[in-house]
């Protein structure tokens, strides 16, 4: 039984189509790369999957659960929007700010422990717009850690970060999924980190036209090409729009 089931999923908004017969299995300790070119539906899938979109048609399960009808599966979902959702001015601390995350009659000594993970234990009295950008993200995971998440869904969470702190990024992911067994789910335009850090693929522009193995994606010449084509295409309409 698959982790994730997302089956013929497709969604149209003010009557254009953003995802189309989209079907694919995440398997439990995946660290899935979705790719794509902006425009193709990532974000829209993500949203179907998190239930903040809910006029899709086709069926989405979360461990053979259906979530339109078992709304209690999400808290075991982290979710990293692809914007920053940090308050630069916000006047709290790095844990202050994870602890109000934190689940009722749960001891504070997780929050601490969660901060070392992520690498920010030294950092945990600091201001949260003191900062850097790859420094805020750890602590969006952090926030999404204390409720124990058995999936972690990123919306493009290295756009805005310089080389090293992406590196640091992934490799925290991939801690994360190694050791703490989380399953991943990433979209990325980062062909490279997606090649280095993920073991599944799944390549989408409106319709899922790739979802396997990593080392099938990158060895093929055509499935390449067919990715470099639809992302032309659409940056093509969106200049003619």
């Amino acid at each position: 039984m698959p982790l994730v089931s997302v089956q013929s999923v497709s969604y149209k908004y003010n009557s254009e189509s953003v995802l189309e017969n989209v079907s694919f299995d995440i398997e439990e300790g995946d660290f899935l790369g979705i790719i794509g070119p902006n425009g193709a539906g990532k974000t829209t899938l993500f949203h179907c999957m998190l239930g903040l979109l809910n006029s899709y048609s086709g069926r989405i399960t979360i461990l053979n659960q259906d979530i339109k009808k078992y709304k209690k599966i999400f808290k075991k979902i982290g979710y990293i929007p692809q914007k920053k959702s940090i308050d630069q001015k916000f006047p709290l601390t790095v844990e202050e700010l994870v602890s109000l995350s934190l689940p009722r009659n749960t001891s504070k000594n997780i929050v601490l422990e969660i901060l070392k993970q992520v690498r920010l234990f030294t950092m945990k009295d600091k201001i949260i717009g003191q900062l850097s950008g790859g420094q805020q993200q750890r602590v969006l995971i952090a926030k999404a850690l204390v409720n124990n998440p058995i999936i972690l869904i990123l919306d493009e969470p290295t756009n805005e970060l310089d080389p090293k702190s992406q590196n640091d990024f992934y490799s925290l992911l991939k801690e994360l999924n190694e050791k703490n067994k989380i399953t991943i789910i990433w979209s990325s335009h980062d062909m490279d980190a997606v090649n280095k850090y993920a073991n599944k693929v799944s390549c989408i522009n409106k319709r899922m036209f790739f979802h396997g193995d990593k080392g099938e994606f990158f060895s093929s010449e055509d499935n390449i090409k067919n990715y470099s084509e639809s992302t032309m295409q659409i940056h093509m309409h969106s200049h003619d729009l």
